[in-house]
């Protein structure tokens, strides 16, 4: 303890007395473990913390993928459920001491407080049971939670609010408990609010505002309700295992109880029972909630870990470089030549080393505050709320101070070595040069390792930004200029479907009143949205193979729908105001239908239908427009079908007949403008009121925008990536300065004698360049096969471009030489400024 006190002592004096090197390694070593504690902070937050209830080790789901609506059919690998199979499982599975249901998403309801004089607020709602806070171990801020017998028939609609929607919209007034409310026109009353860290069950924007009990699905969805549906799948289920359960026993029984289910059921098709023995359940654990944010930011995370991985190696060759630089070998061969022991002077070093390292991560950590919240800008630009808390946690702390320490062991180490082989003998003859030339050797190694990471990161940057580009600028089979998306719910004010047609009518004439507004739309939902329907079906005269099911997406469009877009009509004719619920059953294709059920044939005048061949004759196609993406832009277009707002078929099957009813409530309304469009939300609001006060206006949006929040994971990738290139690239400039500057300064005496037996300036600016050019020559031999083979594991994040790009990799070895060449000219002209005779004196 004495000599760690001595060497506390005397590194600390070391480093208050050269301000100067102490003030720029503190800065470098901020930057470096700031970067990487941000995205550490991420990885935290995102993929590692728990959910904030009681032992969430004890959480399992049911399944383990992800879905964002309802499903009807086969899932292969079941990870959404209709209540009635909820309800087999919670009495036939006891190795779970309890289990919950909930819808797979939030939906808004219109939510005013009973009495107040402004408009419904649009909230996230998400239906639950009422065993659900029970089993995630939730309990109240204030007032309670809902039970089970809260979720039962007939039961008083009781609500639940979270914290958050409490504070930001009601202003932490204790009188809401207990206050009656109307949901979507329904009275309630709100019985309590969950604690401030509960979030829901999921990580996720859009998180719920309320909590409503399943009982009250049928009231409030009326014809279109789900709670009695054995075929429609829209619930995840968790629950708590008891501890002494073997997953994979569980995981068996539920697998049978499937598949005794759907063999029990009628409404399979006889040909696609041989298909029931291959529907499964995997249990996997819930401690962290429904993992869909994980699986969506998994990659991009990992990518930018390793980026910020490779920026800190950086960080400690630069600092590694600048101890060398200052090291006093005539001091430490003194302190050797009067007892200290090589590893005495190693552990003084690598003291050193480690409170720069401490003192650099103290700084990092507002760095990292910084930088995360820049990071979650870009990550959820255009969210309702950002879910992760930029505040560092104890576990990010802990992060940040082990990484300082372990930084500053790495940078000291390879100097202490170094500097502690100096000969006591020559130092104090003033020698010294073979352990000057050790540092050297070890300085131009660091710089060429630098140079070699330096590429690999200016590569990937390149290749992220070129494949936002491309994605971005890309064919998406709609013009989005001048365009704009108002949202809206008619369920939520409480419409029928007889009522629809007179709405819709009110909709696009008044709407098309606004100043500046061109042409409007009506849809289920618009494009790059993300939301999607899809739905078997038939078509005329196509073979019935009993091995394949034929899907597609499909969508309802109103009049001068296509138009209002941009979209281009290929052949035929498009759906229009003829198109009505009483005229011939119409629908319009794209041209990815066309080429997967029409590759040989003319599709127009052909027929399709929703469901099996009994409906092959329901719809006849009567135009084909160009391919429209609408959820991943990554991907091709789907085979997709377009259907007139109104036109339903009668269904025998129960599922697709409660399809068809929710589809003719209308999402989106497409507004196409001219000239500014300062007002247009007020208008449109206005307007909305005016046909009904219940209306309520969920949202509006230009299609840019709405387009633009699909890229926010490429966005983040692409901008940060960038930043930590350029951030090394600095770095690796500022270790080829460094060593330039102490080259030229210990070979003053060589280069006074060359420029005394005749050399010009322009040579001995060449020479200082050759040495500096040699570094980076090494360091691209080195980088750019790794810049490859980065490449090669960065080809899941990129579209349409190459991770052997040609022009990118030529830019980043351009980037590299031309700064490199930059940071050299410095020391290069000072060299080829001395004055011989001076320096043949000095040396």
């Amino acid at each position: 303890m004495d000599r760690l006190r001595q060497d506390l002592r005397v590194s600390l004096r070391a480093l208050i007395n050269q301000p100067g090197f102490t003030s720029i390694a503190i800065v470098v070593l901020a930057l470096g473990i700031g970067a990487n504690t941000a995205i550490f902070t991420l990885v935290e937050a995102v993929m590692l913390r728990p959910l904030p209830v009681e032992r969430p080790h004890e959480l399992y789901r049911l399944g383990d993928g992800g879905n964002c609506c309802v499903v009807s059919g086969f899932q292969g690998s079941y990870s959404i459920f209709a209540y009635p199979l909820y309800e087999r499982f919670r009495s036939q599975l006891p190795e779970f001491v309890d289990l919950a249901a909930f819808e797979a998403r939030t939906t808004l309801f219109s939510v005013r407080r009973a009495g107040s004089p402004g408009a419904a607020l649009p909230l996230a709602g998400e239906l639950v049971s009422g065993n659900y806070f029970e089993t995630f171990g939730v309990r109240p801020a204030i007032g309670r939670l809902l039970a089970a017998t809260d979720d039962r028939a007939g039961a008083p609609f009781v609500a639940v609010m979270s914290y958050r929607a409490w504070q930001e919209r009601y202003h932490l007034d204790p009188a809401v408990i207990g206050s009656a409310f109307t949901i979507n026109g329904l009275p309630a009353t709100v019985v309590g609010v969950t604690t401030p860290a509960f979030f829901g069950d999921t990580l996720r924007p859009d998180a719920p505002d309320v909590w409503l009990p399943l009982a009250i699905e049928p009231i409030l969805r009326q014809k279109n309700s789900l709670l009695a549906s054995a075929t429609q799948n829209w619930l995840y289920v968790v629950g708590r295992l008891n501890p002494t359960t073997q997953v994979s026993k569980v995981q068996a029984r539920a697998t049978l109880l499937l598949q005794q289910w759907l063999t029990d059921r009628g409404e399979v098709p006889e040909r696609f029972r041989d298909r029931i023995p291959q529907q499964t359940i995997t249990i996997a654990s819930a401690s962290r909630g429904v993992g869909l944010m994980q699986r969506r930011y998994a990659d991009g995370l990992r990518a930018l870990a390793l980026v910020s991985g490779l920026v800190l190696l950086i960080t400690c060759a630069n600092i590694a470089n600048l101890l060398l630089a200052r090291a006093n070998h005539g001091q430490l061969a003194v302190r050797a030549a009067l007892g200290a022991s090589p590893s005495r002077l190693v552990r003084q070093t690598v003291t050193e080393g480690v409170l720069l390292g401490v003192a650099g991560g103290a700084a990092g950590i507002g760095v990292a505050y910084l930088l995360t919240r820049v990071i979650l800008t870009l990550a959820f630009h255009g969210a309702p709320a950002v879910p992760v808390d930029p505040q560092p946690s104890l576990p990010v702390l802990a992060f940040a101070l082990m990484l300082s320490l372990l930084t500053g062991v790495v940078f000291s180490a390879g100097p202490a070595w170094i500097t502690s082989r100096a000969n006591p003998i020559e130092a104090l003859r003033g020698a010294g040069r073979s352990t000057a030339g050790r540092s050297a050797a070890a300085r131009q190694v660091l710089v060429v390792l630098q140079a070699a990471l330096s590429v690999v990161l200016l590569v990937s940057a390149g290749l992220v930004t070129e494949s936002l580009r491309r994605l971005e600028h890309q064919s998406f089979g709609f013009e989005s200029a001048g365009r704009f998306v108002a949202s809206i719910n008619p369920v939520l004010a409480g419409y029928r479907p007889e009522q629809l047609p007179a709405l819709y009518r009110q909709l696009e004439d008044r709407l098309s009143g606004i100043a500046g507004i061109t042409s409007v739309s009506l849809s289920l939902y618009s494009p790059m949205r993300g939301d999607n329907w899809s739905s078997g079906i038939s078509i005329e005269g196509r073979s019935n193979d009993p091995s394949r099911e034929d899907s597609a997406s499909w969508n309802r469009v109103g009049p001068r729908y296509f138009e209002t877009l941009g979209t281009r009509l290929v052949r035929g004719r498009s759906i229009g105001e003829q198109d009505t619920p009483a005229s011939p059953r119409v629908t319009v294709v794209n041209q990815a239908f066309v080429r997967k059920f029409f590759p040989d044939g003319d599709p127009l005048g052909k027929h399709l239908g929703i469901g099996d061949a009994s409906h092959s004759n329901d719809f006849e196609i009567v135009g084909v427009v160009e391919d429209t993406k609408y959820v991943r832009a990554n991907e091709p277009a789907w085979p997709t079908f377009f259907l007139p707002l109104l036109q339903t078929v009668a269904q025998r099957d129960a599922s697709d007949g409660s399809a068809q009813t929710r589809s003719t409530y209308v999402r989106d309304i497409e507004l196409r403008m001219s000239g500014r469009s300062d007002h247009l939300e007020a208008s449109v609001r206005q307007t909305l009121a005016e046909i009904d006060p219940d209306l309520t206006l969920l949202g509006l949006v230009t299609l840019d925008e709405q387009l633009g929040r699909n890229f926010n994971q490429q966005r983040l990738m692409a901008r940060l990536t960038m930043l930590y290139a350029i951030l090394a690239l600095i770095l690796a400039c500022v270790g080829l300065y460094g060593v330039a500057a102490y080259t030229v300064t210990r070979r003053t005496g060589e280069i006074g004698i060359r420029m005394a037996l005749g050399a010009d300036r322009g040579r001995v600016i060449r020479w200082v360049l050759a040495g500096t050019l040699r570094q980076i020559a090494c360091g691209l031999l080195i980088g750019i096969p790794l810049a490859l083979a980065t490449g090669r594991a960065l080809s899941s994040q990129l579209y349409d471009v190459s991770p052997r790009n040609p022009v990118i990799l030529n830019a980043a070895a351009l980037a590299l030489v031309v700064s490199a060449g930059l940071a050299a000219l410095i020391p290069a002209r000072r060299a080829a400024s001395i004055e011989p005779v001076r320096a043949l004196r000095a040396d």
